[in-house]
């Protein structure tokens, strides 16, 4: 009898380890595709997508079920939607945030739930040091790091006296911390503005009042094009020079401020001229389904879907070993849009810098020129505070 019971066991797990490898994988992908920040959800959802098909529509050679939901850029609307996706649909995956505001409101519980969260975009600052997690990575960047490779080459090209400017939420106050990191100079005003502000001519006015040597600015989709169109109207271009992060300039915006970017720099891990097979590929299957030039976001997270790829095709598609998935991704390899790829301890990743100018190519269109490395293999300075517990189930 006991023979029996052992055999009838053994045979109900084959059933359910086959069903499991049978059944599609789950990822939630909440993003922002509605107000301002709308175009940046699309652009992540249209790199994933066009990484998905790189892939042939699986990961690890499972077919994948994507539940797509608009956050608003709101983080209660975020957390609820992660809150139904873990409990209802059974995500094993939730990825796709783009603002770090909503990302803190899904990713503790996301994963006290034990569902991995994979950001390909927001780079919050806590989920680096103090609140890493074996489940939690970053296919994008540490907010501050951008910021701070524009500070390192604005202090060698001699800039002494700067100006700041950021949204008033976690990924702006990131971004500014990051900039005085790398800058050594003066800070001569810092000023946050309202997270939905369009309206700049009073921070205008004060920048010519205080009449720096440069301004820095984060400010991505909308806040961005309103911003930089209004200050080039101000006949500020030509006095003060505009730095920024790539996404501060990127194809996002880039076409609707025109002419008025010309001239500005950033600080980019990628852009759309950057000089490997793999980006050369990625370009041009982007701007052929989509009929436009692809921005870092659109990058980011070509590159999550096929690095989930790669990490699951390592062990045969078991996503429901947690261990095993996570030591996967850990030291995934795979052809990145970046050429090298490699994640911290901290699972933030660790990549080059490059310095980027607005100008117009061949065809009039506005681009970001790669022009010279800043930094390589520049690293998050929240590593040090991160003590990775152990993995678990």
């Amino acid at each position: 009898m006991r023979r029996l019971l052992l055999a009838a066991t053994m045979a109900a797990g084959c059933v359910v380890a086959a069903n499991a490898a049978d059944a599609p994988i789950k990822i939630g992908f909440i993003s922002t595709f509605s107000g301002p920040g709308g175009v940046l959800g699309q652009e992540l959802l249209d790199g994933f997508n066009l990484g998905l098909e790189s892939t042939g529509g699986t990961l690890g050679g499972r077919k994948v079920e994507v539940i797509q939901a608009d956050d608003q850029a709101k983080p209660d609307v975020g957390r609820q939607l992660a809150d139904k996706m873990v409990e209802s649909d059974h995500v094993q995956i939730i990825t796709g945030v783009n603002f770090s505001n909503v990302m803190l409101a899904i990713a503790k519980p996301t994963l006290d739930a034990g569902v991995f969260v994979i950001s390909p975009n927001a780079g919050q600052s806590q989920q680096a040091g103090k609140a890493c997690n074996p489940h939690y990575f970053s296919t994008s960047f540490q907010n501050d790091v951008p910021a701070e490779a524009i500070g390192m080459y604005m202090t060698n090209k001699g800039i002494k006296r700067v100006y700041l400017l950021a949204p008033n939420y976690p990924a702006g106050k990131d971004s500014l911390a990051g900039f005085k990191m790398g800058f050594k100079g003066d800070v001569v005003g810092e000023v946050y503005t309202g997270f939905t502000q369009l309206d700049y001519a009073a921070e205008i006015a004060q920048i010519r009042a205080a009449k720096p040597d440069a301004v820095y600015f984060f400010y991505p989709g909308g806040l961005g094009i309103n911003f930089v169109k209004q200050y080039a109207q101000a006949g500020m271009k030509t006095e003060v020079p505009l730095f920024g992060p790539s996404f501060s300039f990127d194809q996002t915006v880039l076409p609707a401020m025109g002419d008025a970017a010309l001239g500005a720099y950033a600080s980019a891990f990628w852009n759309e001229h950057y000089d490997n097979a793999a980006s050369k590929k990625f370009v041009t299957d982007f701007e052929a389904k989509y009929h436009r030039l692809p921005a870092p976001y659109a990058a980011q997270a070509y590159d999550t879907a096929r690095m989930l790829d790669a990490a699951l095709k390592s062990i045969g598609g078991k996503i429901e070993d947690k261990p095993a998935f996570q030591k996967a991704l850990e030291t995934v390899k795979f052809d990145s849009v970046r050429g090298k790829f490699r994640f911290n301890t901290n699972h933030y990743p660790i990549q080059d810098y490059y310095l980027t100018e607005a100008v117009k190519d061949d065809k009039g269109r506005v681009v970001m020129a790669m022009k010279e490395l800043i930094a390589a293999d520049l690293a998050d300075p929240y590593v040090q505070d991160c003590h990775m517990p152990a993995a678990s189930n």
